[in-house]
């Protein structure tokens, strides 16, 4: 009964989810085409969702756009430290302070630029509390609160009480799946030892992926679809595997155990090894950062085919309408699965790459006979 609850609560969400977000999406293109004279800009459309941003710009309402200043917060070398809201630079027609936001096509398309004496454009030292940056540390408290109120639950339990019931249990489930299935089976015998990162990275992921699909505020940012979130978790992965890396693990990467002639006089096996060691993290940076990229891509594409073919008759537009919609509420359904996949993946892989540094050469020679 309890599993069936669960279920069923769970479908509930995903039917609300993608509604939500299905009629966000049209709502935001149709503003878009209202702005543009009914010429659809899907790049712009495109980017404006997946990129960052100074500001985070919720809706429109008629000609009213509904924004949510960001502090900026910059260093000049020539006037030092620098200080405002993101609308600063709106009030006062594009640019406060001698600052301005780098227009399209510029060197630094879309970041917040001065102009030297010399009239040369130049990165100033940023800081600023960007739209990914706001989501991140608003996800980030998102999910402390969520661990620490069931972990609260747990110093507040009875020795001997019955296990919990709803959310506390939907949550214990859902940890000890990851905890026994995937960190336990794949990190090795030390798994203990790196449990509460690969736990801490499994559900950082997995909530800023879900977040990211909610059409609106505080969600809709696409964090994990933005590459220097994955670089550092795939950095944090990269210190974990080589720093607790054992005797074994560093032998097998400068003496592995080949025929001599494929490492000396030429270190050919060495090299691939070592070389290796460093595009296994890529590996994860890449494949998080493109799968949720492209998932947020796709949803907005074939959202702006309703209004591509506004133009086409009415034939082609309802059946392209009717289209999109339908593959939409397939692309969200298939995206609440990729959030947890890419989460899972990144986990299990993570897992994998500890757990062999981890083997010692006793375990080595086990597995062998």
């Amino acid at each position: 009964m309890k599993q069936l609850r669960y279920i069923t609560l769970g479908l509930a969400f995903v039917l609300t989810l993608f509604t939500l977000s299905v009629q966000a999406q049209e709502v935001a293109a149709t503003d878009s085409v209202n702005q543009q004279k009914n010429e659809v800009n899907v790049k712009e459309i495109v980017f404006e969702h997946i990129g960052d941003s100074y500001e985070w710009h919720i809706t429109d309402i008629g000609h009213t756009a509904i924004v949510i200043p960001l502090p900026i917060i910059v260093y000049s070398s020539t006037s030092g430290w620098h200080t405002f809201l993101s609308s600063r630079l709106e009030e006062n027609g594009g640019s406060y302070e001698g600052f301005s936001i780098a227009p399209e096509g510029a060197k630094y398309e879309g970041k917040l630029v001065e102009q030297t004496a010399l009239g040369e454009w130049v990165r100033p030292f940023d800081i600023s509390i960007t739209k990914i940056t706001l989501a991140l540390l608003i996800n980030s408290t998102l999910l402390l609160v969520i661990i620490l109120g069931v972990a609260q639950w747990y110093r507040k339990r009875e020795q001997g009480a019955w296990a919990p019931g709803g959310f506390v249990g939907f949550m214990e489930m859902f940890i000890m799946m990851v905890h026994d299935d995937v960190i336990k089976s794949c990190a090795g015998p030390n798994y203990k030892k790196f449990a509460p990162y690969l736990l801490t990275a499994f559900f950082f992921i997995f909530i800023n992926n879900i977040m990211g699909l909610i059409p609106i505020f505080p969600g809709g940012a696409n964090v994990t679809g933005n590459i220097s979130i994955t670089l550092v978790l795939a950095l944090f992965t990269f210190v974990a595997v080589n720093l607790f890396g054992t005797r074994t693990y560093w032998r097998e990467i400068f003496w592995p155990d080949v025929p001599w002639w494929l490492k000396v006089p030429i270190p050919m096996m060495p090299f691939i090894e070592l070389f290796g060691v460093f595009t296994k993290p890529f590996a994860l940076m890449i494949r998080l950062f493109a799968n949720m990229l492209s998932g947020h891509m796709a949803m907005l594409v074939l959202t702006s085919l309703i209004f591509i073919s506004a133009g086409m008759g009415p034939v082609i537009n309802g059946s392209l309408t009717v289209a999109s919609v339908f593959f939409n509420l397939f692309m969200n359904i298939l995206e609440l699965l990729v959030a947890f996949i890419q989460a899972y993946v990144f986990t299990m892989l993570s897992a994998v790459f500890i757990g062999l540094a981890q083997e010692s050469k006793h375990e080595k020679e086990k597995i062998e006979i």
